[in-house]
């Protein structure tokens, strides 16, 4: 009796290895190029969030699940940076009015 299941060539697992080297190797050669800044926190953000997509993708199998359980774990993090985008930008408006407060005095 065999077990149920998809079985993946071994090829697409040594090519998502590749890129992730690759891409860490990027991210190395930021910090080597001595990068300094927003383009720095920019580029090695950027390189994160690509390796993360890809060991999500293909090491947890989210690319082969349904497109529901897909939504049901990658909508409740959009949400989240969505409400963390709306928080900053109550917090820029809240210390706007307070600095224009107390610099009138009144």
């Amino acid at each position: 009796m065999h077990a149920e299941g998809q079985q993946h060539p071994i090829r697409v697992y040594l090519v998502v290895w590749g890129w992730l080297f690759v891409l860490s190797l990027a991210s190395y050669l930021v910090d080597y190029a001595g990068l300094e800044g927003y383009l720095r926190w920019t580029l090695i953000l950027f390189f994160m969030l690509l390796k993360a997509g890809l060991i999500i993708a293909y090491f947890m199998h989210m690319a082969w699940e349904r497109l529901a359980f897909s939504y049901a774990i990658i909508l409740p993090p959009a949400a989240l940076l969505v409400f963390v985008w709306i928080m900053a930008m109550e917090s820029d408006y809240t210390l706007l009015t307070r600095t224009i407060f107390f610099a009138t005095g009144e």
